[in-house]
């Protein structure tokens, strides 16, 4: 038995694993000058699980239509399943979660659900790539944070037509990020962390010990709350070092929407990755290439 995985972009991955698809995250469709797939969530038409990270629109659009093209049951915090329910999904397809819960999906697989961070989206107006070095911006009030999130909407303003149209198309209502989640799957042939934003509490992710993890690489992270201070870089390295993998693999590295996002430069990513953690292997995947992750074979530092 075997695990693999195939990345459609952005966040989000297809987990093929005891004769399971599981989708993390659902965000497929794209603008024509992004790269990615070249699908859309339309499609997708065999699907058992959407597993949702949080509830903004790169990580939830498309899970309506996967749902309801295929009858996948979808796991998502409370914003995410309002969202869906709203967008037609039946709310017996889906399951609400807080983090703490462990969901049996069948053929010998379950998933763990804990309570995340999202990235500090609101400490930077532009991209920040991965070995820039972010220092400051501790013990800002919450309001402080809104009031600087919101010239991230003014930079939206600025994208192209095509863009915006993208932006317009996909918008759900969501309130927020919902809160962010990170799960742990548990398969017949190892373990797998799931993680679609940049943060988490230490005290979680010191006590996981997954044998692949899926960080993301995107942002400024977020520690217990308040941002890193250091680089993207450090920061992967630094949950690599708590999570103690076999395998990291990245997520929401990728140019997906042109204007607003760029490509993450891994290779500074790579080299804290040998510094930190020397016997874990970074895989790098490419779109749809059914990367065999699972079980674990002699790994490569």
């Amino acid at each position: 038995m075997t695990t693999t995985l195939d990345w459609y972009g952005c966040s989000t991955f297809r987990l093929n694993t005891s004769g399971l698809k599981i989708f993390l995250d659902a965000y497929i469709d794209r603008v024509d000058d992004a790269p990615g797939s070249g699908l859309t969530a339309d499609d997708i038409d065999h699907c058992d699980w959407i597993i949702v990270g949080h509830s903004h629109f790169d990580h939830v659009y498309g899970a309506e239509r996967i749902a309801i093209n295929t009858g996948a049951k979808v796991i998502g915090g409370y914003e995410t399943i309002r969202i869906l329910h709203n967008d037609g999904v039946p709310l017996e397809q889906m399951i609400c979660v807080a983090g703490g819960e462990t969901i049996d999906l069948g053929n010998k697989v379950s998933v763990s659900v804990f309570p995340s961070q999202h990235s500090c989206v609101w400490s930077h107006d532009r991209p920040i790539d991965s070995d820039e070095v972010c220092i400051g911006d501790l013990g800002v009030l919450w309001q402080d944070r809104q009031e600087r999130f919101a010239g991230i909407k003014d930079w939206m303003r600025s994208l192209d037509e095509a863009s915006k149209q993208h932006i317009r198309s996909s918008f759900q209502g969501a309130r927020g990020d919902g809160g962010a989640f990170v799960y742990l799957f548990h398969m017949p042939d190892g373990t797998l962390l799931y993680q679609d934003t940049s943060g988490h509490w230490t005290g979680i992710f010191e006590d996981l010990q997954p044998d692949v993890a899926i960080l993301a690489a995107a942002g400024r992270g977020n520690i217990n709350g308040e941002p890193t201070q250091g680089s993207l870089a450090e920061f992967v390295a630094h949950q690599a070092n708590l999570l103690d993998p076999k395998k990291v693999i990245l997520s929401h590295h990728d140019n997906w929407l042109p204007g607003f996002s760029i490509d993450t430069d891994i290779e500074p990513i790579r080299a804290e990755l040998r510094r930190t953690v020397p016997s874990t292997e970074l895989i790098d995947l490419q779109y749809l290439d059914g990367t065999e992750i699972l079980p674990i074979g002699e790994v490569v530092s």
